[in-house]
């Protein structure tokens, strides 16, 4: 294994990517490269590291201690070790079972201390069940292999080594105990947030004095109830079709989630801040915090009690391009400040309030070439349709194809359309671009308007700070995506809202994760590293013995290089195995 680097032109400079890549020999005899990790951009002092781990890794292998095993037809002789006479013609390998994901789920789970937490709150029954390992098994499902409890219960369990490493057996994922499991965490919720928040300090020294706020939704498949959350709203999910729920979440500039809430699915972006903010204070009591925020979610309402309340609420957050039209004079006589590389800021005072009209040269290429891409497309449409024999009718229903393909770039056309009675040719339909248009738009391609009360702060002080919203959108992205938060199959409001907790304490397992890699590599992520230890297996090998009896070891397969190398950069040391198992008929003894 060695590191390739591969070279990339972005934003006016040069940027270098890491890889991990292992040479193989193929059957015809040529050598192919097989990436083994994605390290992303890594400092001179991680390349050192991970060339270290390399080379013990190509030049160090362990040697496994081996036992003396001997077959029934010959004799044994006497040695120091344990020597064991076995039927090798019988020998079977049973119960093959996914075992390097779950265990990693529980260095995670213990690195959080969540047992400490739990185990007061989620007591075992008085028939024997244990809460906080069904607990435990629906948070492992969804970090892992998110689906329904059905598949869970049906399928997942069972080949996963969950049982093994929670000492249950098939009994604890009965669909009635996972649904019943479901019914007891809301109630904690609340003090799961205060419980983070310590755990985040202590671990990751996290500042909450930024915070981040956002808004999302997720659809059910199903019809509208008459009395629930579930409400047609405005979808993100382009599932307009769909009854959803909406989700606010808050998290710090790291990533580390502080507090969600889930509303109906009709709720209002603008109408949802305020109880946030009384909702944190006196969680968390009152503090010098910055809120950051995406347009659309503040009124003018709400954003004017943040500036009158006695103690500091700051807040920056992004301003509809409606605002900027009528602010574009005011803009057009200041000067250009460098905020940073390849960031320009324009600051404008408002009594008590700062705009910030920022310019990202990265964005200003990454909308340009977005926007000629689609009125190239926009274009050639047009110019099909125009070619085309069709009636007036047809030739509406394209156009309105073409308008929701092209988007915004739909504005920077004028388009001609024949009369009721007129046929369709070249005369009556025509179309002309609209210069005045996209000169506005060129000019104000890469530009951001904020608006803040920060008004002493540095431009490029507050330019990162807008820029770290992406956390929360990511935070999104992986509940949506790597946590398949949606669709939701449970019905009842409570279910629902305990579905998402089930997604929301997976999540905070994947940040630990994720902060842990971070020092490691910058493009190694949660998601690569829950794949690679995937394929670690556990199986059970049944050994009969001359004597009548079977030995029965459950081992789980030793890494492979991959493997390896992200058990020693990550400082994790695989358990030992579990011990053997010796059968006389129908019982077993360890």
């Amino acid at each position: 294994m060695f590191l390739r680097a591969k070279n990339r032109f972005k934003d006016g400079k040069n940027h270098r990517y890491w890889s991990i890549v292992e040479n193989r020999r193929v059957s015809n005899g040529r050598v192919v490269q097989r990436q083994v990790l994605y390290l992303g951009e890594i400092n001179d002092s991680q390349k050192a590291a991970w060339c270290r781990t390399i080379d013990v890794f190509t030049d160090g292998q362990s040697q496994p201690t081996q036992m003396a095993i001997f077959p029934e037809d010959r004799k044994a002789p006497v040695l120091d070790c344990d020597v064991v006479q076995i039927r090798l013609s019988q020998l079977q390998l049973h119960h093959s079972r996914q075992w390097g994901a779950c265990w990693l789920f529980c260095q995670l789970w213990e690195q959080l201390d969540f047992d400490e937490f739990w185990s007061e709150r989620l007591t075992p029954s008085r028939k024997g069940t244990r809460w906080l390992n069904v607990f435990k098994t629906l948070v492992s499902y969804s970090l892992i292999d998110p689906g329904s409890e059905w598949r869970l219960h049906r399928h997942w369990y069972i080949n996963s080594a969950m049982p093994d490493l929670l000492g249950e057996d098939f009994s604890l994922v009965q669909i009635d105990k996972l649904y019943r499991c479901l019914d007891r965490l809301l109630e904690y919720k609340e003090d799961m947030f205060s419980f983070l928040r310590q755990k985040w300090e202590t671990l990751f020294d996290v500042k909450f004095d930024v915070l981040l706020y956002d808004l999302t939704s997720t659809y059910f498949e199903c019809d509208p109830p008459k009395y629930s959350k579930k409400k047609f709203g405005y979808s993100r999910d382009k599932r307009p079709d769909c009854v959803q729920v909406v989700i606010a979440l808050i998290v710090t500039p790291e990533g580390f989630p502080m507090a969600y809430e889930v509303m109906p699915g009709n709720t209002s972006d603008k109408t949802t801040l305020p109880a946030f903010l009384s909702r944190i204070e006196e969680q968390y009591g009152r503090y010098d915090r910055i809120w950051l925020m995406d347009r659309g979610i503040p009124t003018e309402e709400t954003l004017a009690a943040m500036r009158q309340m006695e103690y500091p609420v700051h807040y920056l957050v992004g301003t509809p391009k409606g605002r900027l039209t009528k602010l574009e004079k005011k803009f057009h006589s200041l000067h250009w400040n460098k905020a940073r590389e390849s960031v320009e800021v324009k600051l404008l005072e408002n009594g008590d309030e700062l705009y910030i009209l920022a310019r990202s040269a990265g964005r200003v290429n990454k909308e340009r070439s977005m926007r000629q891409r689609r009125l190239k497309k926009l274009w050639s449409r047009l110019h099909e349709l125009q070619e085309q024999k069709l009636t007036r009718d047809q030739l509406l229903l394209k156009l309105g194809a073409a308008k929701k393909e092209a988007g915004r770039t739909w504005s920077l056309v004028k388009i001609n359309l024949p009369g009721k009675n007129q046929s369709v040719t070249k005369e009556t339909f025509t179309f002309v671009l609209d210069k005045k248009r996209l000169a506005q738009v060129i000019r104000r391609e890469g530009n951001y308007l904020l608006r803040s009360n920060l008004t002493k702060e540095r431009p490029a002080k507050l330019w990162e700070y807008y820029i770290q919203l992406t956390e929360v959108e990511q935070a999104f992205k992986e509940l949506k995506n790597n946590l398949k938060i949606r669709p939701v199959f449970h019905q009842k409001d409570h279910r629902i809202e305990a579905h998402i907790f089930i997604a929301f304490v997976a999540y905070c397992l994947q940040v630990t994760l994720k902060q842990r890699l971070k020092a490691l590599a910058s493009g190694l992520t949660p998601k690569a590293v829950i794949e690679k230890f995937i394929s670690m297996q556990m199986l059970d090998i049944h050994l009969p013995t001359t004597d009548g009896r079977q030995i029965i070891l459950s081992r789980y397969t030793q890494p492979d290089k991959d493997q390896q190398l992200l058990l020693h950069q990550m400082n994790l040391v695989l358990p030992d195995q579990p011990p053997p198992k010796i059968t006389s008929g129908m019982k077993i003894t360890n």
